[in-house]
């Protein structure tokens, strides 16, 4: 008879022991520095989260807190989730910006179980495990953790986003559309930029959905597309009754726009980066109305930034090779982590260290990517990421924390190459001879398989997984 497969306790305590690992480095970076004092984007999402306890709402700190102005301006510079959550231990009491980085470590490492999940439902019990390592200590994810930036909540999103979509693409039914459809709102409410993903991901995993027949599909994709739309209602309809132009997650396009695109950024040394000097250059201008609530000078600011981008027309594809390079660690990587270091405080070694385990990433994904192809998995759902980065990065600007999610893939993947070469390497060993070429894998459908023992300690085998000395698993 089959049944529903659990996960064995060996598997859950190797989970909870990454998860400790990880929260641990988390909280040592933090404690290394204690008296670290909120700037840029943290001191926004800070004090807008302490006066959002205080009954002030989602207003701009800029503008209310320095010099005690308490002038209360109307802000969706950014998506609510972030502060939203970071707001939780000034409710308790704790208001202090150490312990919103505590927290944030916290919140950080809920991505490590997450992540955990997803892992195994791409490839297996062991092939989550390994995600759940590298996330606990890879330095370009942990790094913005401590820092407490809206990266913090980055990888959970879109682990749990690709969870959903690896189920719903094993068993594609409308109750899991719906799951997939709110992860993806949910998403959008943490981080703008991942409204591509509804595009990128939702609509070809539906619409390739062969189990289902074409009116099925159309159905199931307009039920998910519904839900994501009601989970981002609510945030969308309060910034269409407070502000004089629609605006709908975010109002900080234009400020962003701003610094990324002029004279500073389109050639010299920090080409393709950002500049506070020009975005307070274009808000000097007389078209700008400062006093203007964020919409509308969000709307003039665009409008200038967009305006010295179309004069300049010759400078636009090297400009968005540079953005691309310097997000990818391609163009001048030693010079951003330069400015990482000194512009958002990164640890300078531990940002050299993530910058080499990247490339390591990069080329281990590769080899995952292969290794999906020949089990039958799509990956294009993780590196759909990828392309949600490079959109948003040649809309806006390069720099290192921008791939964030997009190195949530690489550790999907990563993950995947290097469970292979265990288990290669482990058949070896029992064998004492060449396993010989690996076939090609094709999953089982979920929830319908028998579970099968572990061959590693404490780790367990693929979910569903035979094995024979010196015959690759087959994992479903």
């Amino acid at each position: 008879m089959r049944h529903r497969r659990h996960s064995p306790p060996r598997w859950w305590l190797w989970l909870g022991l990454w998860t400790a690992v990880g929260l641990a480095i988390r909280l040592i970076t933090v404690y290394s520095e204690p008296h670290k004092v909120a700037g840029g984007d943290a001191y926004f999402y800070h004090y807008g989260a302490n006066l959002l306890v205080s009954g002030h709402g989602f207003i701009n700190p800029y503008l209310y807190i320095p010099h005690h102005a308490h002038h209360a301006v109307q802000s969706a510079s950014f998506p609510p989730l972030f502060i939203g959550l970071v707001a939780i231990p000034s409710v308790i009491g704790f208001k202090s910006f150490l312990a919103e980085r505590v927290w944030c470590c916290v919140l950080g490492a809920a991505a490590i179980v997450v992540c955990g999940y997803t892992g195994k439902e791409i490839g297996g019990r062991r092939v989550g495990l390994i995600a759940a390592f590298l996330v606990a200590v890879y330095p370009n994810i942990w790094m913005t953790d401590e820092l407490a930036l809206s990266e913090t909540i980055a990888p959970a999103l879109v682990a749990g986003v690709l969870w959903f979509t690896y189920r719903f693409w094993k068993s594609p039914t409308i109750p899991r559309a719906i799951w997939l459809g709110a992860a993806l709102g949910v998403a959008m409410l943490g981080r703008d930029e991942l409204a591509l993903l509804v595009v990128f991901i939702f609509v070809p995993i539906v619409l390739l959905a062969k189990a289902l027949t074409w009116r099925r599909r159309f159905a199931t994709l307009g039920i998910g597309l519904v839900v994501a739309t009601l989970v981002v209602a609510p945030w969308v309809g309060y910034n269409l009754s407070r502000f004089d132009k629609p605006v709908f997650i975010s109002s900080g396009l234009g400020v962003t726009l701003a610094s990324a695109d002029c004279a500073a950024t389109f050639s010299g040394e920090y080409e393709g980066y950002w500049s506070m000097p020009c975005a307070l250059h274009y808000a000097s201008e007389p078209s700008v109305n400062i006093h203007a609530d964020e919409s509308v000078e969000g709307s003039q600011l665009q409008h200038l930034a967009l305006d010295y981008v179309r004069a300049h027309e010759n400078r636009l594809l090297p400009v968005t090779m540079a953005k691309l390079g310097r997000a990818f660690g391609l163009f001048h990587p030693m010079q951003q982590i330069h400015l990482d270091s000194y512009v958002e405080t990164r640890p300078y070694r531990w940002a050299v260290t993530g910058l080499v385990s990247y490339y390591v990433l990069v080329a281990l994904a590769i080899g995952g990517t292969v290794l999906l192809r020949r089990r039958r998995i799509p990956s294009f759902p993780l590196w759909a990421v990828g392309l949600d980065v490079v959109f948003s990065v040649i809309l806006t600007f390069g720099q290192t924390r921008y791939r964030t999610t997009f190195e949530v893939s690489l550790v999907l993947l990563a993950a995947v190459q290097l469970e292979w070469i265990w288990s290669r390497a482990r058949r070896g060993r029992d064998t004492g001879a060449d396993p010989g070429p690996e076939p090609d894998h094709q999953p089982d459908p979920p929830d319908t398989v028998d579970e099968s023992p572990g061959d590693v300690p404490g780790v367990g085998s693929e979910d569903g997984a035979t094995e024979r000395p010196g015959v690759p698993a087959v994992t479903t």
